[in-house]
């Protein structure tokens, strides 16, 4: 039996306007530091990225004590438990989605959720209790939700950038179209 911990990194519960939903905690890196995308190359970009977009201020150093303070964000994950080979399987991700749906239901001025990959993007989606045929995965693509705007990536793994499938530029991009959203909104 695989001990599970949550991991949900924000801001001031009631200033989050940005939900950020990753795949699972990495061994190397929430598993062993305690916070979302930390101690991996993925934590690299997210939190680079986040501080160019104004969402986070602070330097990352890769370790949960290095002063860096989210702003209006969350980070949490679609499925909870470090999955064996990376892959969690679909009764995990099914399962999990209680725990993800009080997650986002718990930030009353949530207005856009970044999903990274596939698998977050159907469980933030279902966890919206929308169909997922109604709201397809594509990198870039955006579906609005009720007053919620969800923004899809390829997640930011070493895998996806070393391959191509996802450049720096690209990921960019996504928070780039999200921060001219929430700007939109103010």
């Amino acid at each position: 039996m695989r001990r599970c911990r949550h991991f949900c990194l924000r801001a001031g519960i009631n200033s989050v306007q940005l939900l950020i939903v990753g795949l699972a905690p990495g061994l190397r890196g929430a598993n062993r530091t305690g916070r979302p995308f930390t101690g991996d190359y993925a934590g690299d970009l997210l939190y680079g990225t986040l501080s160019e977009f104004g969402f986070s201020r602070g330097s990352f150093k890769a370790r949960p004590d290095d002063g860096l303070e989210l702003l209006n964000t969350a980070i949490t994950n679609a499925v909870r438990c470090v999955p064996p080979e990376n892959k969690p399987v679909g009764a995990e991700i099914n399962n999990c989605r209680q725990f993800l749906t009080p997650t986002m239901q718990q930030f009353k001025n949530l207005h856009a959720i970044v999903t990274l990959g596939t698998i977050a993007h159907q469980s933030a989606v279902r966890a919206l209790k929308q169909p997922v045929a109604k709201h397809p995965f594509s990198h870039g693509g955006q579906s609005d939700v009720g007053n919620i705007r969800i923004f899809s990536s390829y997640h930011c793994s070493r895998y996806n950038t070393n391959t191509g499938r996802l450049t720096e530029a690209m990921f960019k991009s996504v928070f780039a179209e999200v921060r001219k959203y929430l700007d939109s909104l103010a």
